[in-house]
């Protein structure tokens, strides 16, 4: 990494995949992986392309069983251009001769550059430059610019410019076994001289996809060339034929335009297509007008951090950006948990946004409001899947897609054992709640009330409708009790030798379900009349319903065991792990539970974690707020009770998943406790170093990178946006001291914070906006438009 760039020498086989990942290019609407355009997809090369939203579903035979699938389906491929002396093989950097290579993605710019040389079977050495970027403007448009330079030759060179529908969804070796056919040929053509189209159709959801191509030479000198258009079904190329001198270079521009029928605005894709690079403007220009819109995006984006943190930090915020960017605002689109960098989890929706939005909500707030609207058009679906399991609101799906049926798989592969087992993770009920709190937290740091009062409002209600029909009350206990449900841990899924799945009382769902509810309560308080009367006669909310609100959210169980939090009833009960013996054995322990189903075991017998779970109400609230949600509830939870929760669970954690240092560095940097810097750098590393082995190349974790960037957003600053207030409560790592960033709070463009040697100081731009009022450790400023205060912490 250096402070605006990640950079690759040399060429190695075996790390392309995940390069591809680390590398890949977008704009919020489309992603294009970072492969070698002369490559297609094979052992270490895998083209891929991604529009937001773009899903289709297909059915797979799998262990006698009839399963199906919905998938981010991968594009046709804009990219490949490839290229050789005549009479030469075509150029790819897996042929022996190459000389020199080397890749740079420039995250200030948003350019990859990729710079090679190599020597053909004939001796002849050639110098190869290209440039690529995804607009950042126009979202439709991408460029990908090749300048070669005959080093030692003359002769004729030969270039083929292509657009390739022959894709499939292939890029996770785990899925290989299922349906990956999602494209049916449309159609190719051309149009002009230098334009051809190609045209397909997803098999189940018919969603209409073009692709248009623009191949000219451009430079100071453009010799005269031959050119052939090649037309297939699923493949339509130029081949040209350029003469070449020796010392001379030539550029070939290739402008892309990528369109589809769920696009705005348009007649048909194809012709949409067509005319987008009909009308575009050069490499150049485009490239000139992208530069500009990420240095806006950057103004916004960043983080004020030296060293080694800080440059890793700035690509997690690119990528996040990539995915989710102001093009995104307008998308019926939500968070995809790996990005839109590769197949992994078949692009579906989790709960990520947890992790994502609150950096957004005080950075591009439009974009949060996007990603809250895609799970309202989708309130429909999680009310009927309420109905048809016997309750009331709405349940959300623990995996979303294009319509917001529940889209988590039935089966899955453990890769170790090769057996195909039964998937309860649809039993992560508390995707609702991350819903409530994502709505909330946009609220708070928007003061977006006509957001609250309208869409973000009906979700919170239904949300909390659905969990006090959940509730069941346990007399012997005097306790409303939710049961059978999988919590964030994932690794519990039923309890030892039970036969159903489910576990009873997860501390963590159970908690931010009496959350939710005293959401809900706050809103029905404090919505204007007339909106209130409309908003409950329409969802048919009566007072006994908030009666059994306020109730269910004073009386909900949480267990205890050993004076620590329980994870759900009876995880105290279950057998210690061996963990030494297994990290002997097996070295890296992440994927536990596939190691003991592989064994012929379970980790359900066993006290240990795929991530946090507990912990990670640590991650959503303060201790303060935490300690008044468990004294509502009847229970008391005092620092000395946390901490002992914080160590107990850190000895019985694998960290199978990435989103797992994060929550963890966030609770110890919380509670000054000792290894978060440590935490912190494993998060840092969990992409860009593939710390899981295999997982990135699959696409981004993108929850975890927006996650460090909230660590230091909000972790490090103890910042909370509520009462109409920045709350503020530092608690620096030491080797982290001295940092700052800029907000958007409640109508101001520019709200600066910098955290150094114990003073906070808060600045604001002129404007017309109101004061801001800012608590630190007890102390209350008002800060009014250009002024800069400081506060001792």
């Amino acid at each position: 990494m250096g402070t605006w760039t990640l950079e690759y020498e040399g060429y190695d086989p075996a790390t392309e995949r995940l390069r591809e990942s680390l590398c890949a290019l977008g704009n919020g609407y489309f992603m294009t992986r970072g492969a070698a355009p002369e490559c297609t997809a094979g052992e270490h090369h895998y083209p891929g392309t991604y529009v937001a939203g773009c899903y289709d579903r297909l059915v797979s035979g799998v262990a006698g069983r009839v399963v199906e699938n919905e998938d981010l389906v991968n594009l046709p491929n804009w990219l490949p251009l490839r290229f050789r002396a005549a009479g030469t093989p075509w150029f790819t950097p897996d042929r022996p001769g190459l000389l020199e290579y080397r890749q740079v993605l420039d995250l200030r710019r948003g350019v990859l550059t990729r710079t090679l040389r190599y020597r053909d079977p004939r001796g002849h050495r050639t110098r190869v430059t290209q440039r690529r970027f995804v607009h950042a403007v126009d979202p439709h448009l991408a460029g990908l610019e090749t300048t070669v330079l005959a080093e030692d030759w003359s002769g004729r060179l030969e270039v083929e410019s292509a657009l390739d529908g022959t894709v499939t969804n292939a890029g996770v070796a785990r899925y290989r076994d299922l349906n990956g056919e999602h494209l049916r040929p449309a159609g190719t053509g051309s149009s002009g001289a230098d334009v051809v189209w190609l045209q397909a159709r997803t098999a189940t959801s018919c969603i209409l996809i073009a692709e248009a191509a623009r191949t000219r030479l451009t430079g100071d000198v453009v010799p005269e060339h031959s050119r052939e258009e090649v037309l297939r079904p699923r493949r339509v190329a130029h081949r040209l034929v350029i003469p070449v001198r020796q010392g001379q270079a030539v550029t070939i521009e290739k402008i892309a335009a990528l369109h589809t029928s769920r696009d705005f605005a348009i007649s048909s894709p194809v012709e949409a297509a067509v005319q987008r690079v009909q009308d575009a403007a050069g490499f150049q220009e485009l490239l000139d007008s992208h530069v500009l819109a990420w240095d806006h995006l950057w103004r916004r984006a960043d983080l004020r951090i030296g060293g080694e943190a800080g440059d890793v930090l700035r690509l997690h915020i690119f990528h996040v950006l990539q995915t989710l960017s102001p093009h995104t605002a307008d998308l019926d689109v939500g968070v995809p948990a790996r990005g839109l960098h590769g197949e992994a989890y078949r692009g579906h929706v989790f709960w990520d946004e947890l992790f994502v939005l609150p950096y957004l909500n005080l950075r591009f707030p439009e974009i949060s409001r996007g990603v809250l609207t895609y799970r309202w058009r989708r309130l429909p679906a999680a009310r009927r899947a309420a109905r048809q399991a016997g309750y009331a609101g709405a349940m959300y799906p623990w995996q979303s897609g294009s319509d917001g049926r529940e889209e988590s798989q039935e089966l899955h592969l453990n890769p170790l054992s090769g057996r195909w087992l039964p998937d309860h993770s649809r039993l992560q009920r508390h995707v609702g709640s991350a819903i409530a709190y994502n709505v909330w937290q946009y609220y708070q740091a928007t003061g977006d009330t006509a957001f609250l009062y309208t869409r973000g409002g009906e979700m919170l209600l239904e949300v909390a409708r659905f969990w006090a029909s959940a509730a069941r009350y346990d007399r012997a206990l005097d306790r409303y009790r939710i049961c059978g449900v999988v919590g964030p841990d994932e690794y519990h899924d039923a309890y030892p030798d039970a036969n159903r799945p489910g576990l009873d009382d997860n501390a963590y769902t159970n908690v931010t379900a009496a959350w939710t509810l005293c959401r809900a309560l706050d809103l029905a308080q404090s919505l204007p009349a007339p909106r209130r009367a409309e908003l409950f006669e329409r969802l048919g909310v009566r007072r006994e319903e908030l009666e059994r609100w306020e109730e269910v959210s004073r009386r909900l169980r949480v267990p205890f065991h050993r004076g620590v939090i329980s994870q759900f009833e009876g995880y105290g009960e279950l057998a210690e792990l061996d963990w030494d013996r297994y990290r002997a054995r097996y070295g890296d322990i992440r994927r536990l539970d596939r190691i003991l189903e592989a064994e012929g075991d379970t980790v359900n017998r066993y006290q240990a974690s795929k991530q946090a779970d507990v912990l990670m109400l640590g991650y959503l609230f303060s201790l303060d707020e935490l300690a008044a949600l468990f004294a509502r509830l009847g229970y008391r939870l005092d620092e000395d009770t946390w901490r002992r929760t914080v160590d107990y669970y850190l000895r019985r954690t694998s960290h199978g998943s990435t989103l797992s240092s994060v929550v963890h560095a966030w609770v110890l940097a919380r509670t000054r406790g000792a290894g978060a810097w440590r935490y912190f750098r494993e998060a840092l590393a969990s992409d860009i170093a593939d710390i899981q082995g295999g997982t990135t190349p699959e696409g981004v974790h993108l929850g975890a990178m927006a996650g460090t960037i909230d660590l230091v957003q909000r972790g490090l600053t103890g910042l909370e946006t509520r009462e109409d207030a920045l709350w503020l409560d530092p608690a620096p790592l030491r080797e982290l001291r001295d940092f700052g960033f800029d907000l958007r709070y409640r109508g101001h463009w520019g709200v600066g914070l910098h955290i150094i040697d114990g003073r906070v100081r808060v600045s604001l731009p002129d404007s017309e906006a109101a004061p801001v009022r800012v608590v630190v450790k007890g102390q209350v400023a008002v800060v009014g438009p250009g002024q800069v205060v400081e506060l001792p912490y």
